[in-house]
């Protein structure tokens, strides 16, 4: 009889066992009633449910905690939202390990903190390492965890807003910390002040593809290790059958198969936020449509580094150890447009690398962690380049582009380019 009281109050489990579903969605009157029974958690046998990929559990005042076997119960877990419910002061136990998580919407709960051992998941390894979507937003956060990045290196959209937060960890944004992270919302909190590290290179460079790019639809612009460029590079065009690119935070795809990836989880996103808008790469995509053939950048080695409007290569991505970059912009417009991205993007970074250098404090960044916010700094004394009264903050070298024919088509910068550049920038033609 208790067995079948049990199996009665959860019609919902048993029916996405029985049809194997992949989405699940608990939310209305009766839910609290069934969840206080269940001791402020989720009944234990939702965890039964391997197929799951997307688990919504919303509205539900009376649930506290998930509960234990989440994490084991549901490894193909995409998307989990638990929003508008009792969670809190912290997470018990916590949620991660989950391999295959994407989204996680935490929005409208009572969460103060988020320990190790009652937060998101373990650091080493990352608990959480395929998620981009992290909505924290609506609960009482006095302090985030100073391992967030190592529990998700590849989170590219973090909502903090509403929250008691009056600093950020030092560790969350310092350069490499969250390389592909390009929206942080952290509005109603108590923040006294902000790292200058919360400048690093992934903002500016969503701020410029917002403004002078006009949301990539002019120009796109992309940064790569400069030592894992394999020159002379080929820019091209190919089928999207044809184009094979390692994507960063991805295994290696065709362009084809990573666009269709791309919209499965942008409709997701949607379908998540109960909006028509979604963020990160899949607001580009649609500057795809129509196309027979994608852009790319080729090495010597014929390997894609760049895949522009949507992303570049893990070949040459940007380490926190980096200290020499090349600089990408391309262009359907006009040469001026990416001339004068080219331009912004430079003057942006020497101010930055300027501002780090004079206001570095004991405990802040280390001298090689600093030098990767924007090039490395020269010693005068071994530097030809270096300005007389002392090195200079960034040193930028000449690159010119060819035809098939090997004739000259543009050379940037050229004389006529960075011509209001500061004295602490230095330019090697």
């Amino acid at each position: 009889m208790a067995a079948a009281a049990v199996s009665e109050s959860w019609p919902e489990l048993e029916l996405a066992e029985r049809e194997r579903r992949r989405e699940l969605l608990l939310t209305g009157p009766g839910l609290e009633e069934r969840v206080r029974a269940a001791g402020g958690q989720l009944p234990p046998r939702l965890f039964t449910l391997p197929l799951l990929h997307y688990l919504e559990v919303s509205g539900c005042g009376s649930l506290r905690a998930p509960g234990p076997g989440l994490a084991q119960g549901l490894p193909q877990l995409h998307s989990l939202v638990l929003r508008r419910n009792a969670l809190g002061p912290g997470l018990s136990p916590e949620l991660g390990p989950l391999p295959a998580l994407r989204v996680l919407d935490l929005s409208g709960n009572a969460l103060e903190a988020l320990p190790p051992g009652q937060g998101l998941g373990p650091a080493e390894p990352p608990g959480l390492p395929q998620l981009q979507s992290l909505n924290l937003s609506g609960n009482r956060l006095r302090e985030l965890p100073a391992d967030l990045a190592r529990c998700a290196p590849r989170l590219q959209s973090l909502n903090l807003t509403g929250n008691c937060l009056d600093s950020f960890p030092a560790e969350l944004f310092r350069p490499g910390a969250l390389p592909l992270l390009s929206e942080l919302a952290a509005a109603d909190n108590c923040l006294r002040e902000l790292s200058p590290d919360i400048a690093h290179l992934a903002s500016l460079k969503t701020k410029l593809h917002e403004d002078l790019c006009e949301k990539r639809t002019a120009a796109t612009l992309a940064t790569h290790e400069l030592r894992a460029v394999k020159g002379p590079l080929l820019y091209c065009a190919r089928p999207p059958q044809d184009l094979k690119i390692v994507p960063l935070g991805r295994k290696e795809a065709k362009a084809k198969e990573l666009v269709r990836q791309l919209q499965l989880e942008a409709e997701e996103q949607r379908k998540q936020k109960k909006r028509q808008s979604v963020s990160g790469l899949h607001r580009y995509l649609h500057l795809l449509d129509g196309n027979e053939n994608y852009p790319c950048l080729v090495d010597a080695d014929g390997d894609v580094i760049s895949f522009p409007p949507i992303t570049n290569s893990e070949k040459t991505k940007v380490k926190k150890t980096t200290s020499d970059l090349f600089l990408e912009v391309t262009s359907a417009t006009s040469l001026q447009i990416c001339k004068d991205v080219m331009d912004a993007l430079i003057l942006k970074m020497a101010e930055m690398k300027k501002y780090t250098l004079e206001n570095k404090e004991e405990g802040s960044l280390s001298d090689t962690e600093a030098d990767a916010v924007s090039g490395q700094l020269p010693d005068p004394t071994t530097n030809p380049s270096a300005g007389k009264d002392g090195p200079s903050l960034l040193v930028v070298e000449q690159v010119r582009v060819v035809d098939l024919e090997g004739s000259l088509k543009v050379v940037y910068p050229s004389k006529a380019d960075l011509a209001t550049a500061p004295p602490h920038v230095t330019v090697v033609r």
